[in-house]
């Protein structure tokens, strides 16, 4: 269902520099955090090729802490979906996350509690995607995580192995910020395109108002 790059992409290490830790009693636990993760799918899938659904949100439990403060906490359940560039292809993750929220007051507590549910169970979700999304922290070695590397994310793939990037016919569209997909024969444009018709039309694409995408077809770029 994924392009050839966005395999590429899902089965690199992942970069050591976007982990982070915390202490819970004796023990250091690593994670990625939720804005991260949302980045890692934007990057990975594209703007508007995935999303995700709170299914349940309750309470499970609630107790007083030696601060007299509430300690609320949450369970969520969350399904992602992930489509292809076409939308006519999908897979489905699901998982369950759990959050605390620690307040005064019972609204900060509430609040607290079910975004940490949400984003728990998004993120325990986004796992089974593999590496960038975090799943490489489940092993306790740690040896598909590059602690050596720095950088917040792997570097796009060039445009061709073989074509230096000044004869890179796309240059001007990268430099918009639009990533350019080999799908099925096509070149499909993915980013934000509004606002940038004309140089779209310029560099050869055509709107397919049915698939809601720029594309044209391989053999012509060849």
């Amino acid at each position: 269902m994924f392009s050839d790059k966005q395999n590429q992409l899902l089965k690199l290490n992942l970069d050591g520099s976007r982990v982070r830790t915390r202490q819970q009693g004796n023990i250091t636990l690593s994670y990625l955090e939720g804005y991260d993760i949302i980045d890692m799918a934007n990057f990975a899938f594209g703007f508007g090729n995935w999303g995700y659904e709170v299914k349940e949100l309750a309470q499970v439990s609630e107790e007083a802490n030696a601060n007299q403060n509430h300690v609320i906490g949450y369970r969520a359940l969350v399904t992602v979906t992930v489509f292809d560039l076409y939308h006519k292809h999908y897979v489905v993750r699901e998982d369950v996350g759990f959050g605390t929220g620690i307040a005064k007051d019972y609204a900060s507590a509430h609040e607290s509690a079910g975004k940490e549910a949400v984003t728990d169970a998004m993120k325990r979700a986004f796992r089974t995607f593999g590496n960038q999304f975090g799943n490489a922290l489940y092993d306790k070695l740690q040896r598909n995580v590059e602690h050596a590397k720095s950088g917040n994310r792997p570097q796009a793939l060039p445009p061709s192995e073989n074509t230096p990037r000044e004869q890179d016919p796309f240059a001007t569209l990268r430099q918009l910020g639009l990533r350019i997909e080999e799908f099925d024969g096509q070149l499909i444009v993915q980013g934000k395109t509004y606002g940038k018709q004309q140089q779209l039309k310029e560099a050869g694409f055509r709107w397919d108002a049915g698939r809601k995408v720029w594309y044209q077809p391989l053999e012509r770029v060849a």
